[in-house]
């Protein structure tokens, strides 16, 4: 019904001679792009009048130097999850990243490191670059977003969490220096700051629950958290007060995530304490 609502709208705003703002965004990820975008961040651009197409290329783990050989070699390797102007989505498997760049003209094209590399910047060289000199001869005229991931839980049994000494600040420090030089490397100008959004949502009464399995999100109010990061940077519009919510979220997880993201948002780089 809400999507049918939004469809509405968007028709007799066409009717009006108003143009409704299309945003379309893709994501080069895997895992961690799926809690971030794949949920929520449709609906919060429909609540707030925009139209968002999201498209996510998903390889499970996926590291840059995969994405890297993958762009290089053309290689049919992705899960290509496409959430058209109707919310529903689609999923084609064999998708390369040629033909998902060609898919549409979009707006903002991201990508990212996995989690467990996020922070150790010596694994993002020259893969990074490549990809990204791949990417912009193809899309030239996208602007493109660094994903900065979070940190693990503090109790997290990654298999990648000693590199960081089993210690959740000393990750997220790791992710916020590395990300800062592979965005000054790269020419990326605009980092989507999810992992400090996870880190300042840690500061509230959630605490230390923002993940499902001491890595990935909340299935509820850690994706969100994450989709509305995502929804702020993508619109330049605060989401504090942003009317969508998914099922099972009560008005005080809803006030602290859109908060941390809010503050993640104006302050990327380091830890807003939310607790007061």
């Amino acid at each position: 019904m809400k999507k049918c609502i939004g469809l509405l709208l968007l028709s007799l705003l066409l009717s009006m001679g108003v143009s409704a703002k299309v945003i379309k965004v893709l994501a080069i990820g895997n895992s961690f792009s799926e809690d971030a975008v794949e949920q929520n961040l449709h609906e919060l651009g429909e609540a707030d009048g925009n139209q968002i197409i999201v498209a996510n290329m998903y390889i499970g783990g996926c590291p840059l130097e995969k994405h890297w050989r993958n762009a290089e070699n053309d290689l049919p390797a992705y899960r290509y999850r496409k959430i058209g102007l109707d919310g529903v989505m689609h999923q084609t498997d064999s998708m390369s990243i040629s033909r998902a760049l060609a898919d549409e003209q979009w707006d903002y094209i991201s990508v990212q490191q996995a989690s467990g590399y996020s922070g150790l910047f010596d694994t993002f060289e020259p893969y990074l670059k490549n990809l990204m000199a791949y990417l912009r001869q193809r899309c030239p005229n996208a602007h493109y977003l660094w994903h900065q991931t979070w940190a693990y839980a503090k109790d997290s049994k990654h298999e990648h969490f000693p590199y960081y000494d089993n210690d959740q600040m000393e990750m997220y420090r790791a992710i916020v220096k590395s990300a800062q030089k592979a965005m000054l490397d790269a020419g990326i100008t605009t980092v989507v700051p999810g992992g400090t959004a996870v880190q300042d949502a840690r500061s509230t009464f959630i605490g230390d629950k923002m993940n499902r399995d001491g890595y990935h999100l909340n299935l509820i109010y850690g994706r969100y958290t994450a989709a509305c990061t995502w929804y702020e940077v993508l619109s330049g519009h605060s989401v504090v007060g942003n009317t969508y919510a998914p099922k099972g979220m009560t008005q005080k997880f809803v006030n602290a995530t859109q908060s941390a993201a809010n503050a993640a948002v104006i302050q990327p780089w380091d830890v807003t304490d939310l607790s007061k």
